[in-house]
């Protein structure tokens, strides 16, 4: 097992803050030159190598896990981040396998996006790079570890995570797995470093006086941790301040379907960004379909909040606030109304909606084209589950974050979202007249 697993490494005092991340700053772009010159079989054996390390201290990684969630219980934390910070052999292993998914993907580093040649003979090649070094800060999910660094290697950037106290120890773990994959690769530890201090001021010091090493900043977490790197950080950020995802149930809607997508768009995971948070029904199919869909949510242990025609059905359902409807509940939780068709569906989605992850039941080809083309969200589906927001699903290995941007990266950010791109020019002596 490599020492990194051995035991946690030390806290580091307050007054180190500065010296420890601008070492790390020094390391990363170091390493970032180095992994920008690595070919793509280097790296992939890397990942590869990350992954065997995974599975063979699987048992190292499920106690430390244990610790964290012994801590996370004795602290309170809410089921929702419970569920986020638990691994089990099931996840290690999918972890496992989504690092070798990221290493079988094609390599975007040096591939030409587009290709022309001028009038004047010069030849233009619009290429794919590195961003450079990424920092990541994340809160509760140890997985993020291994997610993140997998797709900043595998797109030759450098990466400095900053885990979550609650996930330290996992994190912590995982970290030591990557670290072994770089080192039989020969490539730099520097390549993938994990912030070894929980000490909120690492945050602070890695946003505002690390501009010189970092490139990109992509936070991952709740609400208010996203609002303070957009606030605070002095580089671009990608990311998304909070998931308000919807469901609209349209009036030619096939009910199991409805039924089946709705449920599993709330319930599958309630802790992910995916989750959907608010249900829109039709008025014109609410007396068949509104009473069976609010049904199925709150047998299955999930409360509604509703409007007064979706409290008329079940005498469980809450009242609906203003606020509701503009809530990321991450729980078992949702917001349900009835509509007057998908104008107003969309009407809603555009008011409250967080331009996230939207989808529209229907059997209408036309209304679910008018649905995809209007909803102005980062993914939009129809006749799908919310749920199916990741890059996972996407065929993208996995994600670092589903970011809603409207540059540069947008929906899930995979390998090639985490690249730029310059312009090459071959001439044979032009010179501008």
């Amino acid at each position: 097992m490599n020492a990194a697993m051995d035991s946690p490494a030390p806290e580091i005092g307050i007054t180190d803050i500065a010296a420890v991340m601008d070492e790390l700053g020094r390391a990363a772009v170091a390493a970032a030159e180095a992994l920008a010159r690595a070919d793509t079989a280097t790296k992939n054996l890397a990942l590869n190598r990350a992954a065997t390390a995974l599975r063979a201290n699987r048992a190292a990684l499920l106690a430390a896990n244990a610790q964290d969630m012994e801590a996370a219980r004795a602290k309170g934390l809410s089921g929702a981040l419970l569920d986020r910070l638990v691994l089990d052999e099931k996840r290690v292993e999918d972890m496992a396998r989504g690092v070798e998914e990221i290493a079988a993907l094609a390599d975007p580093i040096g591939t030409t996006i587009a290709q022309w040649t001028r009038p004047n003979g010069l030849d233009i090649a619009r290429v794919r790079v590195p961003l450079g070094v990424i920092g990541i800060i994340y809160e509760s999910r140890p997985n993020v570890t291994s997610d993140a660094g997998s797709l900043c290697l595998k797109s030759g950037n450098a990466a400095i995570l900053r885990c979550g106290s609650e996930s330290v120890l996992s994190s912590r773990a995982i970290h030591g797995c990557l670290v072994e994959g770089l080192a039989a690769a020969g490539l730099p530890a520097g390549c993938i470093q994990l912030v070894p201090t929980i000490d909120r001021a690492a945050v602070g010091y890695l946003l505002s006086s690390m501009t010189e090493y970092i490139d990109v900043v992509v936070p991952r977490g709740g609400k208010s941790l996203v609002a303070r790197v957009q606030q605070e950080a002095r580089v671009p950020v990608i990311g998304h301040l909070e998931g308000v995802c919807h469901v609209y149930v349209d009036r030619d809607a096939d009910l199991p379907m409805a039924r089946a997508i709705v449920t599993n768009a709330k319930l599958r995971r309630t802790g992910v960004c995916g989750s959907a948070e608010t249900l829109l029904v039709d008025a014109a199919c609410a007396a068949t379909h509104l009473s069976p869909l609010v049904k199925d949510l709150l047998d299955a242990g999930c409360e509604v909040r509703g409007d007064a025609a979706v409290r008329q059905v079940d005498v469980r359902v809450k009242a609906a606030t203003e606020q509701d409807w503009y809530t990321e509940y991450l729980d078992a939780i949702i917001a349900a109304r009835v509509v007057d068709g998908v104008d107003a569906a969309i009407e809603h989605i555009a008011k409250y909606g967080s331009a996230h992850t939207d989808s529209i039941v229907t059997a209408n080809a036309a209304t679910a084209q008018k649905f995809l083309e209007r909803v102005d969200s980062a993914i939009v589906l129809h006749n799908a589950s919310t749920q199916f927001a990741d890059g996972g699903e996407f065929g993208m290995g996995a994600e670092i974050g589903i970011s809603t941007d409207r540059f540069h990266a947008r929906g899930p950010v995979g390998v090639e979202q985490l690249t730029s791109y310059k312009y090459i020019v071959r001439g044979n002596g032009q010179i501008r007249p």
